[in-house]
């Protein structure tokens, strides 16, 4: 909540409404962890009394603060929490935690008068004052910067983090550089993405500068070394190897740009992950595979996320297969997506299932398959995409949408469903030819409800 005019003190800092003015007697509030303009107003000393009794009640003020976005008022109650740690009477030195790091950061990049200055000089302060924590603190730091648009100093800082060093490595230190080392080969790939498209947009005979080139092709090999390597450890890495991917395919090396996409989809040492199969589909697509080897892949995104948009490309390969098992999965891919609310005025995929609908209602072969995915959803289908309220909605936003719909409606519930009758009823009234010749072929293969219903 930004603080008034009236509020605001003369060294900058904010007045608050809630707490008594400060004392004559007590020094102003200085700390490293903030600027001096967060230096709020010290609380009355029943407050502080308070809070050195209990630091959970002070913890628990400024999540409160956090929740409601009361930034100000979060930065008073985190500076009163450090000043009860200084002041605690076992006398023993407590450095910064790594709560007051995470929580200090989250202030910092929402408080209303903070810069990136300011975060910029409580990173700092919290990697000298938090050795144990120096990596993971970077890795912020940086995050930070790239959110800003800080490339080149997001840049310096993982160089600088690449080389320091403190003690004896532990394994979640050695974990932590990986990263760094990562990340910054993510930095070098962009790099090495902007000095392509420079060569790109003038053409290799019309530009004669061969440091353009040059430096393209260091930032290639520095990208690819560390992206390879991080992409061994198990873990979901979806950046880093579509990046790494894209090196490879520039430089023509498929095959282990294939292998690469092929171990991150399959490999059990790697978590189940949608996005590797898509990534690999894309790049099968991209490289002119054939189609058995697209529905491979497109399979197994269908058994992980039937919901994903890819299906109605999964559903149109299927239904153009010779293959009866391969059309009936169709029809079962279309069907599954159009359980989830995502896909309910998805015109494409309504599209998909009344065309092979009318498919089999036309030949009456394969009812055995509409029965079969129509049975499971009889009970509720109706209520959740063929309701009155829905047909008069999809009618007034959408009439490719409820045309379509009302085929499927008419097929699945026969000619007295409500969602049916009253798309029809419009459309005849609008003299529209399709939903005349819709409302007749719907009548004409009525018989076709009373047989997959188990009527």
């Amino acid at each position: 909540m930004a603080a008034a005019p009236n509020d605001l003190q003369e060294d900058g800092a904010v007045k608050s409404p809630a707490m008594p003015a400060r004392s004559a007697l007590l020094p102003p509030l200085n700390l490293p962890f903030l600027s001096p303009h967060f230096c709020q107003p010290a609380s009355s000393h029943e407050h502080k009394l308070n809070f050195k009794k209990s630091k959970e009640v002070c913890l628990s003020y400024i999540q409160d603060a956090v929740l409601q976005k009361q930034w100000e008022r979060a930065a008073e109650f985190l500076i009163s929490y450090i000043e009860s740690l200084e002041k605690d009477y076992s006398q023993e030195y407590m450095g910064p935690s790594e709560m007051i790091w995470r929580i200090g950061t989250e202030i910092l990049c929402h408080h209303s008068r903070s810069s990136m200055k300011e975060l910029n000089s409580f990173m700092e302060q919290m990697k000298i004052l938090g050795v144990k924590r120096y990596l993971k603190v970077c890795l912020e730091h940086v995050f930070q910067l790239l959110c800003n648009g800080f490339i080149d100093e997001a840049y310096q800082n993982l160089s600088l983090a690449e080389s320091w060093r403190f003690g004896e490595q532990t394994v979640i230190q050695d974990k932590e550089m990986k990263l760094i080392q990562a990340y910054r080969g993510l930095l070098d790939y962009y790099k090495w993405s902007k000095q392509k498209n420079i060569l790109l947009e003038h053409g290799e005979d019309g530009f004669e500068d061969l440091s353009v080139e040059q430096e393209m092709h260091s930032c290639f090999r520095k990208a690819a070394v560390n992206l390879k390597e991080i992409i061994k450890a198990p873990g979901v890495w979806d950046q880093f190897v579509k990046c790494y991917v894209d090196l490879l395919e520039f430089y023509g090396d498929c095959n282990e740009a294939r292998q690469v996409l092929h171990d991150y989809a399959y490999d059990s040492k790697f978590p189940s992950n949608p996005n590797a199969h898509v990534y690999l589909y894309q790049f099968l697509k991209r490289q002119g595979e054939s189609k058995k080897a697209l529905i491979s892949a497109l399979k197994n995104l269908h058994d992980t996320v039937p919901s994903h948009e890819l299906m109605i490309d999964f559903n149109l390969m299927l239904q153009k297969s010779k293959k009866r098992k391969k059309r009936q999965l169709g029809l079962e891919v279309i069907f599954a997506a159009l359980d989830y609310a995502g896909w309910k005025e998805n015109v494409k995929a309504w599209s998909c299932l009344a065309k092979q609908l009318k498919q089999i209602v036309m030949s009456e072969k394969h009812l055995d398959w509409l029965k079969q995915e129509w049975s499971p959803r009889k009970d509720w289908w109706p209520a959740f995409h063929f309701s009155r309220y829905l047909g008069k909605r999809n009618w007034q936003e959408n009439q490719s949408l409820s045309y379509e719909k009302a085929l499927v409606a008419g097929i699945l519930l026969g000619k007295d469903d409500k969602y049916f009758k009253y798309i029809c009823h419009q459309g005849c009234k609008a003299r529209m030819k399709r939903f005349r010749i819709l409302k007749k072929f719907v009548h004409k293969h009525s018989p076709v409800y009373m047989r997959i219903s188990g009527l």
